[in-house]
């Protein structure tokens, strides 16, 4: 049984959309922290997360970043970035994923009294777990669909997200899983069409990850290669790839009980000091076709 509870934190000076999932046993294992995608929020997890923890036995945190889900907008989105009265306004930088890896989750974490968490982000939300993983101290990394380098595939892929969201049914979508629709998409839209986000690289930092990693790709990502994960096992000698066909950009959606046994199995290894550092091991798994969800990505 869980308890799963909702709340609105201030970090920052800004009201952040949370979800607490407590086991109804008392246990000392390291919370796992749900990071969402670039158009994500507590909500579009749905249940996943919940039941990814029952099966773990672990508690959880889920949040919505700014600008996302119930959490509290940012004013004026689309215009030029700049502070005003201690709060950020207009446009998302191409730090943005820095800025909540470095200063925003370790002061919601801070403020929940949570140390060394388990990390669990999917898209950006994986590139955010990767980084904050390079400062910090974690009980491990799980990354899905994560990105080190802006590809071209990215590009086009974001780009025909802008298309549906103009003129297709994507803003109608999405519209149920957030209190400003517009903000959450144009506030990641715009950043990773920005001519100052193609530089965007973080393969430096992952020199610094020391935790067990695990790392997840769906082989038919139109968001990124596999060149993304190979990528973070030349940087960190103690990752795990798990390479998974016939899916697509959201592996917990697309191959859902596969992702879980390895969550599962990754986690087993941790509890008992099992984590291998003597350099990366690379499976791929067959699942079924996977459900698609297009426009949801990043």
């Amino acid at each position: 049984m869980q308890v799963i509870h909702s709340q609105i934190i201030d970090i920052h000076g800004i009201r952040l959309e949370t979800q607490s999932i407590q086991p109804t046993t008392t246990s000392v294992a390291p919370v796992l922290i749900f990071l969402h995608e670039g158009l994500g929020s507590v909500a579009l997890w749905r249940d996943w997360p919940a039941r990814l923890c029952a099966q773990l036995g672990l508690p959880g945190l889920v949040y919505s970043r700014q600008g996302y889900g119930q959490s509290e907008s940012t004013p004026d989105v689309r215009g030029s970035s700049r502070t005003e009265n201690g709060q950020r306004h207009g446009r998302l930088l191409p730090d943005y994923m820095h800025r909540e890896a470095l200063e925003v989750l370790p002061a919601l974490l801070q403020a929940l009294g949570i140390e060394r968490p388990l990390l669990l982000g999917h898209s950006d939300g994986g590139t955010i777990a990767l980084l904050h993983a390079s400062q910090h101290p974690v009980a491990g990394c799980i990354v899905m669909a994560p990105h080190v380098v802006v590809e071209d595939i990215s590009v086009q892929a974001i780009t025909a997200a802008r298309q549906a969201y103009e003129q297709g049914p994507l803003r109608q979508r999405l519209a149920p899983f957030h209190a400003n629709v517009d903000c959450a998409f144009w506030q990641w839209n715009e950043v990773w069409l920005s001519d100052a986000f193609r530089t965007f690289d973080i393969r430096p930092e992952l020199h610094n990850i020391t935790a067990p990693l695990l790392a997840i790709q769906g082989e038919d990502d139109p968001y990124g290669t596999m060149a993304q994960i190979d990528d973070i096992a030349q940087a960190v000698p103690q990752a795990q790839l798990l390479k998974l066909p016939a899916c697509g950009h959201s592996p917990h959606k697309d191959q859902a009980e596969v992702v879980a046994g390895a969550v599962q199995a990754f986690v087993s290894a941790l509890e008992l000091g099992g984590m291998s550092p003597d350099g990366p091991h690379c499976c791929t798994r067959s699942g079924p076709k996977p459900a698609t969800h297009p426009g949801l990505g990043c």
